[in-house]
């Protein structure tokens, strides 16, 4: 085990948070609660990652497989606004939202007032904290969620005094509380329909008695006190003179499967919860803590990052204001971690996938349903698993992944009458697949079918990262299988040239001027339709080579990506958006769907297309240039394109401008609305993958070593990042030059390492005896053992 991390590890405040977004989130991948930290009275928001409106539906469209090739006929007449129009009647019902479950209320009985506030995260102990001082007496309050035990914990101590508090529980679903002995319990019900909370329709949020319509849920608080005493009062229980107040929080629904009715019994979920307060009612609380912290770190301390600070002792958001002036390379190593630290407390083995705002959520309608949205959030959101070493956090992606197939196979049938399975833009803990809009929606969102293909990468990339055969085998290939059949069949010529190409085809959420002059959705073979379908062919036909099977699928899938339509370069030298030359709609757009095959594919690099490169380069200055990149989630992407571009320059300023415009004091990433900021977690993952990407890469056959470190990013090191190929990489630099890195083979494997220009290899031992490197095309040809290290000392190049 490393020793342990340093203050760059930990968000902290001198005062608390006064809104639900500005709190401090814990989670253990199904838990999680948000804690703002006010000294006289706590709001700890809770939530189940199960807890969602609704239940399993057909989500069918009779209409649908009628509509297609009258949107089709009108999509090659060049006709787009018919195309849009015809294309409403392909739309089905809204995506169901992820739902709050409740609020556990501290009030705390103080005589005077508070100094010596801090409000603080620890990232390496995933523990949230608040303390001040009131009079001679010290109060604190320690908050974590633990994953081993599946409980939410809370500690309340004062040093020089006792606490006297009320502890109630409230929830904004149907649901009510009671207090019984030394357990508060709440029980509730989901609605069984939530409309997304942009629709203005007349009962947006509908309560159903049935059961299974609209999920049941329970959460019970067992309140330990030390000294003084307990009392329970309808709703409240009172805690008099304690000096220790200890609560354990569990939480239960009615989910069972994605496919399955939510039609549990209260007194079953309630029987759930308590079976998990009964398991850990023997352990005291610095046991329950001290598995908690030694589970998370065994995820958490994989991977570090170290760059120079010298603003520690400043409040957090101090810092982040400071640093929209000015360069603090140590809260980007905060940033990076903070990233991590959310994946780990989101998405964990056998839990749900993150969501558009991980697993914390406060609004009966929150923004966007807090939904999965697959045309760039919900992949964006997995970005950094496998580069900062979280690959174990991958897994509920496919797990959701494999019901989404299922459901994805109905929808590729009865909407469009072809094999495989397809899924749009939403979905749900129900895996829905069809497209959203009800037939009155916009296509360019509603009518995209591609998100498939996008999360198909996500099993490949696992497969690249860790050589798991076994995993290709049983899981991966079978996914990016049934994607492609779907991919191939959705093809169709192009009468103008024979081409194949996509019909009818969105580029996500990003309309273009038609001949008159007003914005249109449909065309055919948008760049990201064509980029998705190549890579999802090439991925397919590379994985059925290395498990030996499905000879005659990889012929027709190499033929038909001989017959795809090309990519095209555009009157301003950027890469088309769409087939055409479009004038756009709006230039500063914030979807960059089209630069999908530098990042997050990897079809063009500098070195190999470099005349591909020049052009998304081209496009991606274009859009900043109107004002793009304005969302976090879109900046990130922004940023790990400059970073796959190895322009170390405009990495930095994309990271100084997420800072200054895309973050809260909290590092929570944001999407700007009238009305106040509104947290969306894809950004944080998005900037943890960008920072990753300018420390290492690997997808293009080589493993660049600090390929695009930004110039304020002087000295520091990087420890544990992950490589294609099974290797684990660390990496010390001073004086913005690379000075040695560690190579940890995890399999035996021969690699090809590019060192930073104006560097070259002084030196390679393995176990302090010196090892011979042969030069390779284009860099260092290394080849490990498994389970050895080889170390690389490096300095300047000869000139």
């Amino acid at each position: 085990m490393p020793p342990s991390p340093s203050e760059d590890n930990r968000l902290w405040f001198d005062a608390p948070a006064t809104r639900w977004v500005d709190g401090l989130p814990v989670g253990n991948g199904r838990l999680g609660a948000m804690v703002r930290g006010e000294v006289m009275r706590e709001v700890l928001s809770l939530n189940d990652d199960t807890l969602w409106s609704g239940y399993p539906t057909p989500n069918a469209n009779s209409e649908a497989i009628r509509a297609l090739p009258g949107v089709r006929e009108a999509t090659f007449a060049s006709d787009s606004h018919e195309a849009d129009k015809r294309a409403m009647r392909l739309q089905g019902p809204f995506s169901q939202s992820y739902e709050p479950l409740g609020d556990l209320t501290i009030t705390m009985h103080h005589d005077g007032s508070a100094s010596g506030y801090r409000r603080a995260l620890d990232l390496d102990q995933a523990e949230a904290t608040v303390s001040y001082s009131i009079g001679s007496a010290r109060y604190r309050r320690e908050v974590f969620v633990s994953h081993p035990d599946q409980l939410i914990l809370v500690r309340l101590t004062a040093e020089g005094g006792t606490i006297d508090c009320d502890l109630a529980m409230g929830t904004l679903l149907r649901g009510e509380s009671v207090a019984v002995g030394k357990r508060l319990i709440l029980r509730g019900k989901a609605p069984a329909s939530c409309a997304p909370n942009y629709r203005k329709v007349p009962d947006p949020v509908v309560y159903d008695d049935a059961p299974g319509k609209g999920m049941a849920f329970v959460a019970l608080v067992d309140v330990e006190a030390r000294g003084g005493k307990t009392t329970a009062r309808d709703k409240t229980i009172e805690v008099r003179g304690a000096s220790e107040v200890v609560l354990r929080i569990a939480a239960a629904t009615g989910f069972r499967r994605f496919d399955q009715m939510p039609d549990l019994s209260s007194d079953q979920i309630e029987a759930s919860a308590a079976a998990v307060l009964k398991a850990a009612g023997g352990k005291r609380f610095a046991v329950l803590r001290s598995a908690h912290v030694t589970d998370h770190q065994r995820l958490y301390r994989r991977t570090s990052l170290q760059l120079d600070s010298g603003s520690v002792d400043q409040p957090t958001g101090t810092r982040r204001a400071g640093n929209a002036r000015a360069s603090d390379p140590g809260l980007a190593a905060l940033l990076f971690h903070f990233g991590r630290y959310l994946l780990i407390a989101s998405s964990r083995a056998g839990t749900q996938p993150a969501n558009l705002q991980g697993i914390w959520n406060a609004e009966v309608r929150p923004p966007w349903s807090s939904n999965h949205t697959t045309n760039i959030n919900t992949q964006m959101m997995y970005w950094p698993a496998e580069t900062a070493n979280l690959a174990d956090c991958h897994t509920p992606l496919f797990d959701w992944m494999e019901h989404v197939a299922v459901r994805g196979r109905a929808v590729a049938r009865d909407y469009y009458g072809m094999p495989g399975w397809c899924l749009h833009h939403n979905s749900d803990v129900w895996a829905m697949a069809n497209p959203v809009g009800e037939g009155d929606s916009t296509p360019v969102w509603a009518n995209w079918p591609m998100g498939g293909p996008w999360l198909a990468q996500h099993p490949w990339q696992h497969y690249l990262f860790s050589g798991d055969v076994a995993f290709l085998r049983e899981r991966g290939y079978p996914l990016m299988r049934g994607c492609a059949e779907f991919c191939a069949a959705w093809l169709v010529a192009d009468p103008q040239n024979g081409r194949l190409t996509t019909a009818p085809s969105v580029s996500p959420e990003n309309q273009f001027l038609a001949a008159d002059g007003k914005p249109a959705s449909i065309s055919a073979g948008c760049t990201m339709d064509l980029a998705l379908t190549r890579e999802i062919f090439t991925n397919c036909i590379a994985a059925a080579q290395i498990l030996g099977v499905d000879g005659p699928f990889v012929a027709h899938l190499t033929d038909l990506a001989k017959r795809l339509a090309p990519y095209q370069i555009g009157s301003h030298g950027q890469l088309q958006e769409w087939s055409r030359d479009f004038p756009e709609s709006e230039p500063g757009h914030r979807h960059v769907s089209h630069l999908y095959p530098l990042y997050p594919g990897n079809e063009f690099t500098p070195s190999r297309t470099p005349r591909w490169a020049r052009a998304v380069a081209t496009s991606m200055q274009r859009r900043e240039d109107n004002g793009g990149a304005a969302t976090g989630w879109s900046r990130a992407w922004a940023t790990c394109i400059w970073a796959r571009m190895g322009d170390e320059a405009r990495s930095g300023k994309s990271i100084d401008a997420f800072f200054a415009h895309s973050v809260l004091d909290n590092l929570f990433d944001t999407h700007p609305s009238g009305n106040g900021p509104i947290f969306q977690i894809d950004g944080n993952f998005g900037i943890t993958a960008a920072i990753a990407e300018m420390l290492l890469q690997s997808h293009d056959g080589a493993i660049a070593l600090l390929p695009a470190v930004p110039p304020a990013w002087r000295s520091g090191s990087a420890r544990g990042l992950r490589a294609r190929g099974g290797i684990t990489v660390d990496q010390r630099w001073s004086g913005g030059q690379l000075d040695s890195a560690d190579l940890h083979f995890v399999s035996g494997v021969d690699a090809l390492i590019r060192l930073p220009a104006g560097r070259q290899l002084l030196a390679a031992t393995r176990d302090g005896v010196t090892v011979a490197i042969r030069a390779g095309d284009g860099g260092l040809r290394v080849s490990g053992r498994r389970g050895e290290t080889i170390t690389l000392n490096i300095g300047a190049a000869r000139t």
